[in-house]
């Protein structure tokens, strides 16, 4: 039997390093971003980093075992087809994938205690489907370097 994603990316030597793969991947796709639609999600990203600078590293790290828990099933999926690359096969399925791990952000921004990170969240979450499907290659990328 395959590997399973907790296998892979929570083990205590190695989630220290996704975590910050996650940080990278998260600052490397605010950067790139552009237009219009862009500027509300770099604004909410300033803001919770200028509010709380540990905050995202934080989140991710607290969040991450969620996030392997919505990619779980569609890892098995992708080691069971012979399918290269994962980033590939999530990009293929963009509108699950996407809201599968929304499903984590929302709950935590619904548990939240920090209202001006949940206005940041609420300002952009109308668009977070469009962004997150962009980054599913980049994601899957991260998944596979530590898959081997």
């Amino acid at each position: 039997m395959p590997a399973t994603l907790q296998d892979i990316l929570l083990t205590p030597g190695t989630k220290p390093q996704v975590v910050a793969d996650c940080r990278a991947l998260v600052d490397q796709q605010v950067k790139d971003k552009s237009g219009v639609s862009a500027a509300a999600l770099k604004l909410g990203y300033k803001t919770v980093t200028s509010f709380a600078p540990s905050y995202l590293n934080d989140t991710i790290d607290s969040m991450l075992p969620e996030f392997v828990q919505q990619l779980e099933s569609f890892w098995a999926d992708f080691t069971a087809s012979g399918s290269a690359r994962f980033g590939d096969y999530l990009a293929k399925r963009g509108p699950e994938v996407s809201e599968a791990l929304l499903s984590v952000t929302d709950h935590m921004a619904g548990q939240s205690e920090r209202p001006t990170i949940v206005r940041a969240y609420k300002a952009v979450r109308g668009s977070a489907s469009k962004n997150i499907e962009a980054a599913l290659p980049a994601v899957g990328d991260l998944v596979q370097k530590y898959a081997g």
